[in-house]
Formats: C-alpha cells, sequence, structure tokens
C-alpha cells in the first residue's frame, strides 16, 4: 500500500509540472540560462558587475550573443587588462554587454544576413553566412563566430559566440584616418574643410576612393595633387558626391536605382556593384562594409564625378 502510495505521488508530481508547461530544470530567463552553463561563468559574472541581472531577468524579450569563457579570455589579452580590472570598469563593462543583447527575439532563421543590426546600446553590427558559418563583424570591424544557436529561456535567446564583440570607437574620418591607403583622401577632406561634418553623428555612406583613385583622377584632370587640394569649391562639389546621407550596407544598396548623395545629385550601382557617376564614368566598389561609430564606408577604385 505505502508503494502504492508514493508512486501515486510521483505521478502527481510529473502531471502538475506537465501542466504548468515544464520541468524545474526549465530556465526562467535568459540569465538563469547564462548561469547554469559553466562555458559562460566569466559573462555571469560581467553580469553582476554591471547591474545588468534585473534587466535581462525582466520580460523582454531579448537576445544575447554569448561569449565563453575563452572568448572573454581572448579580450583580456588584447586589451592588455586582467578580468579584475575589466569587472571593475562598469562604464566599459556596460558598455560591452549591452552591444551583445538585441531588444527582441531574434532566432537563427530570422538573423537579416548583410544588414545593420541595432543593439540595446546603440551601436550595430552585421552578420554574413560564410560558407556553413555565421560570421559577426563588429563595429570595429573584428570577426566572431556563432558557434551555438537558438537556446531558448521564456524571455528571450541566447547564440554562443566564440569572440567578445566591441562597439565602434572611430568615426569615419577617424577610420579613414587609422587606413594608409585613404592618405590622399584625408587630405582631401581636412583641405574642403569637412571634418567636422563627417564626424558628426550621420549616419553617412562614404564611397572613399584610394590612393591610387586619386593619383588616376589628378592625370585624368592634368592637376597636381597641391592643384586640387587648393580648388576648395571643386574638392567640395567631388567630395559630398562620395558621401550618402545614411547608412547603406553591401546587401541594402539599391542597384539600378539612383542615389541621391550629400552634393545632391545621384550616381547608381549596377549588380556587379560598378558606380555609374554623372559623367558616365565607372568605378568598381572594391571593399565594402567597414565599419564606423557614425556609418559605413565602401572602398571604391575610382573617384567619381559629379556634372560640371
Amino acid at each position: 500500500m505505502l508503494k502504492w502510495f508514493q508512486s501515486l505521488v510521483v505521478v502527481g508530481a510529473v502531471s502538475f509540472l506537465a501542466a504548468c508547461g515544464g520541468s524545474s530544470n526549465d530556465p526562467d530567463n535568459v540569465v538563469d540560462l547564462v548561469q547554469t552553463d559553466p562555458k559562460f561563468s566569466i559573462l555571469s559574472e560581467a553580469i553582476v558587475a554591471a547591474d545588468l541581472t534585473a534587466t535581462l531577468e525582466s520580460a523582454g524579450p531579448f537576445t544575447v550573443f554569448a561569449p565563453t569563457n575563452d572568448a572573454f579570455a581572448a579580450l583580456l589579452t588584447e586589451l592588455g587588462v586582467t578580468k579584475a580590472q575589466l569587472l571593475a570598469d562598469k562604464p566599459l563593462l556596460t558598455a560591452v554587454l549591452t552591444y551583445h543583447v538585441l531588444p527582441a527575439r531574434v532566432a537563427k532563421a530570422a538573423v537579416p544576413a548583410g544588414r545593420a543590426i541595432t543593439t540595446v546600446q546603440g551601436g550595430i553590427f552585421k552578420v554574413d553566412a560564410v560558407g556553413a558559418d555565421l560570421v559577426i563583424t563588429d563595429g570595429r570591424n573584428r570577426s566572431a563566430k556563432i558557434i551555438a544557436t537558438d537556446s531558448a529561456a521564456p524571455n528571450g535567446l541566447i547564440h554562443t559566440i566564440d569572440k567578445v564583440l566591441l562597439p565602434a570607437n572611430r568615426n569615419i574620418v577617424a577610420t579613414a584616418q587609422a587606413l594608409p591607403n585613404f592618405s590622399i583622401l584625408v587630405e582631401a577632406v581636412v583641405a574642403a574643410g569637412l571634418v567636422d561634418a563627417l564626424s558628426a553623428p550621420g549616419p553617412f555612406t562614404v564611397f572613399a576612393p584610394t590612393n591610387a583613385a586619386f593619383a588616376s583622377l589628378l592625370a585624368e584632370l592634368g592637376l597636381s595633387k597641391e592643384q586640387l587640394l587648393a580648388n576648395r569649391p571643386l574638392l567640395t562639389q567631388v567630395l559630398t558626391y562620395h558621401v550618402v546621407p545614411a547608412r547603406v550596407l553591401k546587401a541594402d544598396v539599391p542597384v539600378g536605382t539612383p542615389v541621391t548623395t550629400l552634393q545632391g545629385q545621384t550616381l547608381t550601382v549596377d549588380g556587379t556593384l560598378v558606380i555609374n557617376d554623372q559623367r558616365g564614368r565607372k568605378a568598381a566598389i572594391t571593399g565594402t562594409d567597414v565599419l564606423t561609430s557614425n556609418g559605413v564606408i565602401h572602398v571604391i577604385d575610382r573617384v567619381i564625378l559629379p556634372r560640371p
């Protein structure tokens, strides 16, 4: 009789849990998912140190791109800090962690490949399908691989990543200044008095000609670099023709549709990513989606020109 009664109690408990929608092992929220997985122990410490526990335990929904302990170890080496120093820097920690969170439930199947994804922190990153992998490009143009997806909790999802993401820390001008192949473009932006404009919040898209592209332009126009940089009206017209007053990643380039530039005239981009300017000249886009804090840079192999 006693054994029969004990069996009845167990069956009744199981039935009750099933009626409630799950077992006692089901996660309550995304924080619970993190805290119960040993590979996220540093992430768990970071969430506590940044005072984000209550936020991530709320209704959400959220999507968390969760770096492993190995990812945090690599970040500490990259930044040259200890774990204790990182956890003590609450402003940095908060900015970094909220950059890993989306204010929506975004399953693997719904990730908008190649497009800007806006985080709780306010910055953007993008995810591309590279072969069988999903690869994130962060605001500093670093890459992280998504190594596991769609771990579910009532208030959201977790995707596991192999590198800690970092939000952008350079605007368009600072990014160009850090790339030697754009040294003439940077000189031109300074000479035209456009540094402040292109350092503003934007967002902007800049089609950035290389040094070789500027060398070709000088030969085409029969000018020296000094003569071009001294002609501020011409320089301003040409440079603002390379700027679109919106963030347009490669995946969102409107093929065959006129794109209005900051200068006022339009350009078009064909299906092979070749720009046609207002003088019937062509420039190939040779590099895409260099992310910055106030927009995106695409590299082009020829300076494009508006109508005179």
